[in-house]
């Protein structure tokens, strides 16, 4: 069951490291931000409330680094043989 702090529109991402460690992201339009809030063992830990126009640069950084992490792990492909 999804307690009751966790019920706003948003999205729960757990943290790699487990141990019950979460990113939380809840939007509040009416406030114009979106709150990054980080859990512990259903607690909230600390947050981060960004405002809704600063929200691109920080999808452009994201997808900035997924960008450079498939580049660094891609692998070219052979070339094609002259007899295929």
């Amino acid at each position: 069951m999804t307690p009751a702090r966790f019920r706003r529109a948003g999205s729960i991402h757990l943290d790699a490291r487990g141990g019950d460690r979460a990113l939380k992201v809840s939007w509040h339009h009416e406030a114009g931000v979106v709150v990054l809030s980080l859990w512990r063992d259903n607690v909230c830990a600390a947050s981060f409330r960004l405002e809704i126009e600063d929200v691109p640069d920080l999808v452009a950084a994201l997808q900035a680094g997924i960008d450079s992490a498939y580049d660094e792990v891609r692998v070219p492909e052979p070339p094609l043989s002259a007899t295929s």
